[in-house]
């Protein structure tokens, strides 16, 4: 899970938290930007 707070998800975001996955042996993981207007619009699946 990686909380963010900021005008977009960038393709450094995804890198930052397919890493985390990769080191921590997990597959499925949450990227969530808080600075949308509908939290949905903010939630990423990201499955490595």
């Amino acid at each position: 899970l990686e909380l963010k707070a900021i005008k977009t998800l960038e393709r450094v975001h995804h890198a930052q938290l397919l890493s985390y996955l990769r080191l921590s042996g997990l597959h499925v993981g949450l990227l969530i930007n808080f600075h949308v207007p509908v939290l949905r619009e903010g939630l990423r699946r990201i499955v490595r």
